[in-house]
């Protein structure tokens, strides 16, 4: 069962403190809101602009026109939020990350360089430094049936305590085009998704996960 050093490099988030004395990344998805609010008034308006209530955007950031950013929101120093991209709030977009058009952003933290650059929707989640998304690929942050999620790896299984959680993906994980990662999925660092896959539990890291009973170590 991961936990947050085994998945994330936290000097590549502006967001560092937001895990502090926790165990789980998933732990934070209850607290992103407030904590955007604390941090986005500590910092520096000589570097970022607080363009309306409750949203900050670095000044070297690039918005398209047709963008929306709904409160609370942070977009750091480098990013690009482009063609009808939409976010909805609860959002923390790291430094040099792509949020692509017609993208979907709600209660995330993007670390610095991750790209979900085209038709993603990607809610209730943590995806680490430089992991990708594939065009059409989306997190399924709630369950058919409606209960509550719960993180499996072998035969080990955590009780989140939470109704909405996408998914957690490690520092420089690749998902494929089209691919659908199901509540409560965690993807371990530098680790593949094969296109049309439909994941859920644990992958572990640096692998290549071509279906649940087809997973490969990367060589």
């Amino acid at each position: 069962m991961y936990r947050i050093s085994e998945l994330f490099d936290l000097e590549k988030t502006i967001a560092s403190e937001l895990f502090s004395g926790k165990e789980y990344p998933w732990e934070v998805l209850g607290e992103i809101k407030d904590f955007i609010y604390r941090l986005g008034e500590s910092l520096d308006p000589e570097e970022y602009d607080n363009v309306s209530e409750g949203v900050w955007i670095a000044k070297d950031a690039k918005i398209f026109p047709s963008a929306y950013i709904g409160a609370p929101c942070i977009i750091d120093k480098g990013a690009e939020i482009r063609h009808c991209a939409f976010i909805r709030g609860s959002a923390i977009v790291g430094k040099g990350a792509v949020v692509g058009n017609s993208t979907e952003l709600k209660n995330v933290l993007l670390f610095d360089k991750v790209q979900v650059p085209h038709y993603n929707y990607v809610g209730d989640s943590v995806l680490g430094y430089k992991a990708h998304m594939g065009a059409g690929s989306i997190t399924s942050n709630v369950k058919s049936d409606k209960t509550l999620v719960k993180v499996r790896c072998g035969d080990e299984t955590c009780d989140t305590g939470l109704k909405k959680f996408g998914a957690m993906l490690g520092d420089e994980v690749e998902v494929g085009c089209n691919s659908v990662l199901n509540p409560g999925t965690v993807v371990g660092r530098n680790s593949n998704i094969y296109p049309l896959s439909s994941v859920r539990g644990t992958v572990a890291e640096n692998s290549i996960y071509k279906g649940k009973d087809n997973i490969a170590p990367k060589k």
